[in-house]
């Protein structure tokens, strides 16, 4: 599932589709999928675009381990036909745009670290 590109083992791009919660605007970006983050982040002048207000702020910790502020929205996420609403950071816009755990839940989507792709999740209760 989804369309995927990478260099290395367990990290690789994927096209996401995120629309306006009233679905009236859309985007598809590449996003780098990142397990290690809680949450996904799209550059603020996309999330702009698409008409996403900021509800909130929420203190982030990098991967470089840099502390950051970030304003936090929320859109509607798409790969391969499977929709959720999800929470995202506004991003700096012109950093890479992340897929996070958060959202790749919502999708009921999981990673296959090997193949480098995105595959259906097992449930579990």
């Amino acid at each position: 599932m989804g369309r995927t590109a990478g260099a290395r083992m367990g990290t690789f791009n994927c096209m996401v589709r995120f629309d306006s919660l009233d679905g009236e605007r859309s985007v598809e970006i590449e996003t780098l999928v990142d397990t290690g983050a809680s949450y996904s982040i799209v550059p603020s002048a996309i999330l702009r675009q698409l008409g996403v207000e900021p509800t909130d702020r929420h203190h982030v910790t990098l991967a470089d381990g840099r502390q950051v502020t970030y304003d936090l929205g929320q859109a509607h996420a798409t790969i391969d036909g499977r929709t959720t609403p999800t929470w995202v950071f506004f991003g700096e816009d012109d950093g890479p745009p992340l897929l996070g755990a958060y959202t790749l839940e919502g999708l009921r989507l999981a990673v296959d670290p090997y193949r480098r792709k995105l595959v259906p999740s097992v449930a579990t209760a």
